[in-house]
């Protein structure tokens, strides 16, 4: 096998040493023990620690690039024993480029054990323990420590995708996918347990995600105990979390969303998790519509159903956990028209008002209302529920440019549909100028926003002049 320059250079430099530690040892040898120096001693172990090293530095680049071990090695991983043992794979005995816990709780080399399955093994190779299942999870924390560990010895980690063969589920399972399925129609204890292991593994392995999207029956199943009979469910609250999260952890998947959204029980359930449950099912009802919603016949079909009115509740009740995908899911589901109308009516802009004015996610809620803003009835609210002051106020105080473009949006066409606010903002003008900062400090939409409220405000001055 050629060797590269590094190799050469090591070779040479091995070569040296070897030269010097010879001599050494032969004036240590020949000497009569009163004439041989500890001096010379010490410079023999220094040569034999610096033979070690290009040794081990050697060793550590063929394993890193799967080649093989040089024949001086004779075969011997002695060499390579330095590596931590908690990086090593138990199989291969080599630093693992892609570590994976299996069911077990123990870590390999996502390529080798793989092998082990594949070869029909289903007990895990160090416990000799039966596989619950045969899922591979990603070690991130070792492997985020193996690369440490060879950045601070200047060495380049394999990139793992080289040798890995793509994950794919085994019939083991596909047996347990169905086996937990089954149990969804067991007793409450054995729907517990089989809901947090969904919930678990449709959150680490998107193939497991995909199952469900080879069966119609699959989702169905899955909230069957959500749908039998409410009153039990009420008292499980630990079961609807899990099982609402499973749903979130489905929609994620793109090739489910469709499936998952056209499923005749799934956004009913949604919507009961989104009134009632932890605020950890409230709030991942929210992200699972949120998520579902970036499909257009999904926006639709959420917003048909009645689910604007409990999400704006859910907004209005602030909980900290919720507000970000509340106000995610608002927003995707108002990119659609009809929705806009549906959140207008279900009473979204005094809600976003109420939260604005408590400076409570103002990105996100200045987004939606900017939206909104474009319906008639929107803009009357906002001028009715002094929204004028409340945005100007917001200018002043913010120094993010895309809230001022929004709030500077939305008082344009509040100026355009309202005269009424043209005294109110012509005296914010003239104490504070707040809009002409705006026309020369802004982006350029917000200057162009702003320059069209000085145009209408100052027109409307001059005619009353004249007059």
């Amino acid at each position: 096998m050629a060797k590269t320059g590094v190799f050469e250079a090591d070779t040479t430099k091995s070569t040296e040493l070897k030269k010097e530690l010879q001599r050494l040892v032969k004036a240590i040898v020949e000497e009569d023990d009163e004439l041989f120096s500890l001096e010379a001693i010490d410079q023999a172990n220094l040569m034999l620690c610096a033979l070690k090293d290009l040794k081990l530095r050697r060793s550590l680049c063929f394993n890193l690039t799967h080649q093989e071990i040089n024949d001086e090695n004779d075969g011997n991983d002695e060499s390579f024993c330095w590596v931590p043992q908690e990086f090593k794979c138990p199989i291969s005995k080599k630093l693992m480029c892609d570590p994976v816990i299996l069911s077990t709780g123990q870590t390999y080399d996502r390529p080798y054990i793989q092998r082990w399955l594949k070869s029909g093994n289903r007990t895990c190779p160090q416990t000799q323990q039966v596989l619950s299942h045969t899922i591979l999870t990603p070690n991130n924390l070792i492997r985020d420590m193996i690369a440490k560990w060879c950045k601070s010895r200047g060495v380049q980690l394999p990139d793992s995708n080289q040798n890995s063969d793509e994950e794919a589920l085994t019939k083991s399972d596909r047996d347990l996918f169905i086996s937990l399925l089954e149990k969804m129609s067991s007793s409450l204890s054995d729907q517990k347990k089989a809901a947090r292991e969904l919930r678990l593994l449709t959150k680490r392995t998107p193939s497991f995600r995909a199952l469900f999207g080879e069966s119609v029956d699959a989702i169905p199943q899955l909230l069957n105990p959500l749908s039998q009979n409410k009153s039990k469910t009420e008292t499980h609250l630990d079961l609807q979390e899990d099982l609402i999260t499973t749903v979130l952890n489905l929609s994620i998947h793109d090739n489910n969303k469709k499936l998952v959204a056209e499923t005749p029980m799934v956004i009913p359930l949604l919507l009961d998790a989104l009134r009632s449950g932890t605020i950890e099912t409230r709030s991942n009802a929210a992200a699972a519509l949120f998520t579902l919603s970036a499909l257009d016949s999904n926006k639709a079909l959420i917003g048909k159903s009645g689910a604007l009115k409990p999400l704006i509740q859910l907004l209005e009740d602030g909980h900290p956990l919720a507000m970000k995908d509340v106000a995610s899911a608002i927003f995707n589901l108002c990119i659609l028209h009809e929705n806009k109308l549906r959140a207008v009516r279900d009473g979204a802009v005094r809600v976003i008002l109420e939260k604005l004015l408590n400076r409570v996610r103002v990105d996100e809620l200045l987004a939606i209302l900017a939206m909104l803003s474009t319906n008639q009835r929107a803009v009357e609210e906002i001028g009715e529920l002094e929204g004028v002051s409340c945005l100007l106020s917001i200018i002043r105080e913010n120094s993010c440019p895309r809230n001022t473009e929004n709030c500077v949006a939305i008082l344009h066409t509040i100026c355009f549909n309202d005269r009424t606010k043209w005294r109110e903002i012509r005296e914010e003008e003239n104490k504070h100028s707040t809009i002409s900062q705006v026309a020369q400090n802004g982006t350029s939409r917000a200057k162009r926003k702003a320059s069209g409220i000085l145009e209408r405000i100052n027109r409307a001055m001059n005619i009353t002049h004249t007059a």
